[in-house]
């Protein structure tokens, strides 16, 4: 029987975090067991806030690479491609902004975030208004059947589903609409208590030494409510006790909300207990990276070969495409002389 497909991919402005991994990454891998998966490397993308200096985008392309596979993505069973190496992206995104109303995407609930969060860049340009019209080229060039997506992002597939109804409203059916693939989306907060985010400084990488794991650990806000040692803590507020959902056993996890309701543990004590979890946790990871940065050819060259397994589907679905808008001129010449 043949696998749908699903379709998802991952911006290049730093190595993969962890809410990247519990929140992307770790779906991506359990999917491509049952499902044809295209995933890719969002250079383009990373361009809409980076465009001042591009000059870290190629390495850190390479970086969520490396990252993604040390989680166990596997290029043999999904096609991992960079997004720029398949230009059929490209002008899809330029046919879709012929009629894409303005509105639309003004009122997407990330446009108006970023705008309001990233105070250090000029985000009033036509590239970062109009960045979901490319993500809705990155999925819908690919005809997939899935796109995995958490309850809080179904808004962004949505502009995606609605292009497609758009495109096929005045040009006929030629673009299935994507269905969301609601996958588990775990919380994960950052150093300082808001999301996990590279754009916020915040995070704790798959890259990072246990050294540095340590001192970020040491780092993070905690139990608000918890001002003396002996205070009770309240788990279900506190950063770190989100952080033990994730990577700690059931038993310590259990063990560690017990003793922080009592005060029987500290926030410090919990500090280096939860780094040492993730130490242990990302420490497979990290050397499987170390491995395969040590060799940036040779992930270049997997990119490439993903790019041309990429190409093949996508300029299909361009040359429907090109048909359905009367674009494709050495058809309809040739219509005209038989």
């Amino acid at each position: 029987m043949k696998k749908k497909i699903v379709v998802s991919g991952m911006r290049a402005t730093g190595p993969i975090h962890l809410g990247n991994y519990f929140g992307a990454v770790k779906n991506w891998v359990d999917l491509q067991e049952h499902y044809d998966g295209y995933f890719f490397v969002a250079d383009w993308h990373a361009l809409t806030t980076d465009y001042g200096d591009p000059s870290a985008i190629a390495r850190n392309s390479l970086e969520v690479v490396a990252d993604c596979i040390a989680a166990g993505l596997d290029p043999e069973r999904s096609v991992i491609f960079l997004q720029s190496l398949v230009p059929a992206h490209a002008e899809l995104h330029l046919l879709f902004s012929m009629f894409t109303p303005l509105g639309w995407l003004e009122r997407v609930p990330t446009y108006k975030e970023q705008i309001r969060q990233i105070e250090n860049k000029d985000l009033a340009t036509y590239g970062f208004l109009g960045y979901p019209v490319l993500q809705a080229a990155d999925i819908l060039i690919y005809r997939g059947d899935m796109v995995p997506v958490g309850e809080d992002q179904a808004s962004h597939l949505e502009l995606s589903r609605e292009l497609a109804r758009r495109f096929n409203g005045y040009y006929g059916d030629t673009l299935p609409e994507p269905q969301a693939l609601f996958t588990p989306a775990a919380k994960v907060p950052g150093l300082d208590g808001r999301k996990m985010s590279k754009s916020y400084g915040n995070t704790i990488n798959i890259a990072d030494g246990p050294d540095e794991i340590r001192r970020k650990c040491m780092s993070m806000f905690t139990d608000p409510a918890r001002v003396r040692r002996d205070d009770p803590g309240h788990p279900e507020t506190c950063n770190l006790f989100q952080l033990h959902r994730l990577v700690s056993p059931p038993d310590v996890r259990e063990r560690v909300a017990r003793e922080c309701r009592l005060a029987q543990i500290g926030c410090v004590e919990d500090k280096k207990l939860i780094a040492d979890l993730l130490i242990a946790f990302l420490e497979p990871m990290r050397r499987r990276r170390e491995e395969l940065m040590r060799d940036p050819r040779g992930l270049l060259e997997l990119l490439q070969r993903g790019s041309k397994r990429a190409a093949v589907r996508a300029e299909e679905t361009l040359g429907s495409v090109r048909a359905a808008m009367s674009l494709d001129y050495e058809r309809l010449f040739a219509e005209r002389t038989e």
